[in-house]
């Protein structure tokens, strides 16, 4: 074996373990050994350049000593892009103010800014940037990567607050008394098919559950209509899975449901119930129906159910959202609403630590859309409306 064969060996098996500047001078240190022309010869045995060999000679002549924390003398290296070109800094933070952006002449007004096209804009105002330069620009500008956050409702109305208010204050007066408060709501309504469902789900690995490429709703079996029913006080839900549509009707009779299997276990003694609500959708304040079934569910139970509907724009402040179905999305995450069997099955599975149970069922019932409801119907109803605003606030007594 030549000296060569022995340099290159030896720098193999030493490679994996060196710093970049003592690599720079165990590579010159043998050279120096070698004489004349070892360092031509330790490069070709190890593949570093001549210069890097010769700089490392150069510093152990030199008797430079650098510290444990530099692999290079102070002021060595390439400069930062930012201090060889001044203006670099200032004209990315130009393309990427918001400001800017929403400015006609902005030449990424209409376009994603990701950093190749942020790259791509600079290179053409004479910046030599790559993508993942901008990347790191962009970190040290104090810039991350952010999705929109909703937090804008919308035009409030003047006695929103005030209707909240009389909310708590109903809840308190109810639970006080040991009379049932829910919450109520329909969730989004789900394809049930062989489609990809939000989330991960641990599995073997290169082993993910395979669902089809399109998500096209005519190849749906059908869509699930979860309507949900939370009780507050037993922190513990109801869900009535529908297969027709969603209507007041609907509504009603998930709350009925309810009842018959949970509420009136743990109510005995009820008198009434106090039902919130969003002032839109199945229980919206204008229907009409929603108000006839509620007077047929009061007068079958013998309950006064009062009705407290949560001011329009406000539908994330009803507890049903964050109490409960948060937690059913949650536990449904990356596994396909194959059948309707499975939706009601993992609906059922829901619980937390905080001692949540959820129990669910599927309706087959049908409930038609358009139904009319007459002058006649709604004369005939127990009503009793609240003196603080009444088409949100009302009472249905038996009959």
């Amino acid at each position: 074996m030549d000296m060569e064969e022995v340099i290159a060996a030896k720098y193999q098996a030493l490679e994996g373990g060196l710093t970049e500047s003592v690599r720079r001078r165990w590579v010159a240190a043998e050279a120096r050994a070698l004489g004349r022309s070892g360092a031509t010869r330790v490069s070709r045995a190890t593949g570093v350049s001549l210069p890097t060999i010769r700089k490392g000679i150069r510093e152990i002549d030199e008797g430079l000593k650098l510290s444990p924390d530099r692999q290079r003398r102070p002021g060595g290296g390439r400069k930062p892009l930012t201090k060889e070109d001044g203006s670099l800094t200032k004209d990315l933070r130009h393309l990427v103010s918001p400001v800017t952006r929403g400015s006609p002449t902005s030449p990424l007004r209409w376009t994603c800014k990701s950093t190749y096209h942020l790259a791509e804009e600079l290179q053409q105002q004479g910046h030599p940037v790559s993508a993942r330069t901008v990347a790191t620009l962009l970190h040290g500008m104090g810039y991350s990567l952010q999705s929109n956050r909703k937090v804008h409702e919308g035009a409030q109305h003047p006695d929103r607050d005030a209707q909240f208010g009389h909310i708590a204050e109903e809840v308190q007066r109810f639970q006080s008394q040991g009379q049932p408060v829910i919450s109520v709501d329909t969730k989004k309504k789900e394809l049930v098919a062989l489609f990809r469902q939000g989330g991960r789900e641990w599995e073997r690995k290169k082993k993910p559950k395979e669902v089809g490429i399109y998500d096209f709703p005519d190849e749906a079996e059908g869509k699930a209509i979860p309507y949900g029913v939370y009780d507050a006080g037993a922190n513990s839900g109801w869900v009535n899975v529908g297969l027709d549509h969603d209507t007041p009707a609907f509504a009603v009779a998930s709350i009925r449901a309810w009842w018959q299997h949970m509420g009136h276990r743990r109510y005995p003694k009820a008198r009434e119930l106090l039902v919130t609500a969003d002032a839109g959708g199945s229980n919206s304040v204008r229907a009409r129906l929603w108000k006839v079934e509620l007077q047929k569910l009061a007068s079958d139970t013998g309950l006064s159910i009062s009705i407290c509907h949560f001011p329009p724009g406000a539908s994330k402040w009803n507890k049903i959202e964050h109490r409960m179905f948060c937690h059913i999305v949650e536990n449904w995450r990356g596994h396909p609403l194959v059948s309707y069997e499975v939706v009601v099955n993992l609906i059922a599975a829901t619980a937390t630590h905080q001692g949540l149970r959820v129990h669910a069922a599927l309706d087959k019932r049908s409930y038609p859309i358009g139904v009319d409801v007459s002058r006649e119907q709604m004369d005939a109803l127990h009503l009793e409306r609240s003196n603080f605003h009444s088409e949100w606030n009302y009472t249905l007594r038996p009959n």
